[in-house]
């Protein structure tokens, strides 16, 4: 049964155009991640808010934020008069010429990391924003390994993907050399055999030193991790973690960089994920939230120590799109209207009031659900065959059948009324941040749903 909520949506049935699109987009259209001739992808009619809508009208609450991007909400008023504005004065201009939104914008981003911060490099998105992270990380110290975590996710291009830590990168271990893996802190699913948050931190601490002093310190030119994991399984780093990380890199010269492109500009309940754990990287990847993902844009926040390496000496990279007008012209809009309308304080009240209280509650009605964690709006839900030996609800990786019951969720899922994020064994919550407190326990209400269906898997 579907849950409701009387939100005002200007929803119009069209189901003979919904065909049409369905149509178009099954003869031309390659998806991404995706075996061609198995998928059904929804035709989407319109947005608004936390909300989309197909062509048969039916309205789903957006707990994916597609691909946990459109972090202020679909159609918001003020960033689509933003865009429409600035189209009308200026859509591109070359990036060899300076131009006032990307100023601003740069300013602006630097100004919420804070610190050493002071200059941008702007991307298409986030897998370029840690292709280029990267080679200026190698580029400074003139090294070239760089160490990233298994449970990671970086991007779908040569580079980015091989930094990856999960099994999108197995069939595309062909684009680079010297990236080595780690395991970093998960404490559900421990490699440490850890009892305690203390406990997981202190020995993944110690494992990453450890492969630092075997591949070399010399080598070893950044270790490069996303603040809060994403799609890996939104695993918030315990306290002390980051900090460790820190340590390590200034002890050996190795450049720290966090991948912010999903945790940053306010999933998390701060401009910034790291800015919850006390420490100061030296690269910061980032993109979607900066947008919103209405126009397309990332970038790498370059602190001044690595910016002067490329003072006098050149940096050789860059993009024909790098800091598009229009795109920073949309970021600007979209920062100061997350500022005006307490967009990032919302997530993380949400999170500590709402979201996480009424997830966790779930563990207990549910023998499929093992553990809840997340901050802000950023939550992911393990599944599970068994509570106490935590067999996943899947095989890690499961393809086929074996992930039938993970497509069988997604399609419940969207009966009950939402738009699922599923990753592996997991379901993630991650509303936009603008999701108001009813729209948040109605969401919990509609997981709690979607749910029952899984525990028939679980013993």
């Amino acid at each position: 049964m579907t849950a409701t909520l009387d939100v005002d949506l200007d929803v119009v049935a069209d189901p003979a155009l919904g065909k049409e699109v369905y149509d178009l987009d099954r003869a031309h259209v390659f998806h991404s991640w995706s075996a061609q001739d198995l998928i059904k992808p929804l035709p989407i009619a319109g947005a608004k808010g936390s909300w989309v809508w197909d062509y048969d009208g039916k309205k789903y609450l957006d707990l994916s934020c597609q691909l946990v991007n459109t972090n202020i909400g679909h159609q918001h008023p003020k960033l689509v008069a933003a865009i429409q504005e600035h189209a009308a004065k200026l859509c591109t201009i070359a990036p060899q010429h300076a131009n006032y939104e990307r100023g601003v914008a740069a300013k602006m981003i630097t100004e919420l990391a804070g610190g050493h911060f002071h200059k941008v490099f702007f991307t298409n998105a986030g897998a370029e924003a840690a292709e280029y992270a990267i080679r200026m990380a190698r580029l400074h110290t003139g090294r070239n390994k760089i160490l990233t975590r298994y449970r990671s996710y970086h991007g779908g291009t040569a580079a980015a993907v091989n930094l990856t830590g999960d099994p999108r990168r197995w069939p595309n271990e062909f684009g680079i050399a010297g990236v080595v893996h780690f395991h970093g802190p998960f404490l559900y699913r421990t490699a440490f055999h850890a009892t305690t948050q203390e406990e997981e931190c202190e020995r993944a601490l110690a494992h990453l030193q450890s492969v630092v002093e075997l591949e070399g310190p010399s080598t070893i030119a950044a270790i490069a991790l996303e603040s809060v994991p994403g799609t890996a399984g939104i695993m918030v780093p315990p306290p002390g973690y980051l900090r460790g990380v820190r340590e390590i890199c200034d002890r050996y010269g190795i450049v720290m960089i966090v991948d912010e492109v999903m945790a940053g500009f306010g999933r998390t309940g701060s401009w910034f994920a790291f800015q919850q754990h006390d420490v100061m990287p030296d690269l910061i990847a980032f993109a979607k939230g900066v947008t919103s993902g209405y126009i397309p844009l990332g970038g790498v926040v370059i602190s001044d120590s690595i910016a002067e390496t490329f003072g006098k000496r050149v940096f050789p990279g860059g993009l024909t799109y790098s800091g598009h007008p229009l795109a920073c012209a949309t970021a600007v809009a979209s920062m100061n209207i997350m500022k005006e309308e307490g967009i990032i304080e919302n997530a993380a009240r949400i999170g500590r009031e709402v979201l996480g209280p009424g997830l966790r509650e779930l563990v207990d009605k549910h023998p499929s659900l093992g553990e809840v964690r997340g901050v802000g709006v950023f939550w992911a839900l393990e599944l599970v065959r068994n509570k106490q030996t935590r067999e996943p609800l899947v095989p890690y990786a499961a393809t086929g059948e074996a992930n039938a019951p993970m497509v069988e969720l997604g399609a419940t899922a969207r009966e009950v009324g939402f738009l699922p994020m599923i990753a592996m064994n997991r379901l993630h919550v991650v509303p936009p941040c603008i999701v108001t407190d009813d729209e948040a326990r109605l969401g919990i209400e509609m997981v709690d749903q979607a749910l029952s269906s899984m525990d028939k898997y679980a013993a």
